[in-house]
């Protein structure tokens, strides 16, 4: 796993994108989320290039377009159709193999959850799409990324618990919204 200086740069980055993915799915108001996760994601792609998982790379920087994409066209089924065929040419450009299929599950599940959902459906869209990459983290033997993944998961589900449990108690403030 630590062969080389370039698989050890890969776990580093991939631990970085671990503490800012607790933070960002910690948070319980959008944007903050939306903006840890396009740090996590640089970090991502980053251990992705350093672990040679080509297709989870490439598609890793496509969700950090997707973010800003998704943050300033919130809703828009054009421009979400054009991050996925995006995504369908970055997959199909850099495939190696059936391990790639995970991170093109996730891209898609993260793409709609983005582009058509808002608080508690987004980040149940999310989740699974953090369990898809998790498997991709796993097949490209990124221990950080892994992590990261795996408590994404549960952080997530904690905060979707919260958010639930604040519905319930205060649906006054939840009125008029997605969640």
């Amino acid at each position: 796993m630590l062969e080389s200086p370039t698989a050890l740069a890969g776990q580093v980055f991939g631990l970085a994108a671990l503490l800012l993915c607790i933070a960002a799915f910690a948070s319980k108001q959008d944007e903050r989320l939306l903006v840890l996760l396009i740090s996590a994601n640089v970090a991502f792609a980053l251990q992705f290039l350093f672990l040679q998982s080509w297709t989870a790379a490439a598609l890793t920087v496509l969700v950090i377009a997707r973010i800003a994409l998704a943050r300033r066209y919130p809703g828009s089924k054009a421009v979400m159709a054009g991050v996925l065929a995006a995504s369908g040419v970055a997959a199909l450009v850099t495939w190696q193999g059936w391990a790639d299929l995970p991170a093109v599950v996730a891209m898609l599940l993260g793409t709609v959850g983005m582009f058509l959902l808002r608080g508690i459906p987004m980040r149940v869209m999310l989740g699974l799409a953090a369990v898809a990459w998790l498997f991709s983290h796993l097949l490209a033997g990124a221990v950080g990324g892994s992590l990261a993944e795996a408590l994404v998961v549960i952080t997530n589900a904690i905060t979707i618990w919260r958010l639930l449990r604040a519905k319930r108690r205060y649906p006054e403030a939840f009125e008029g919204t997605a969640s």
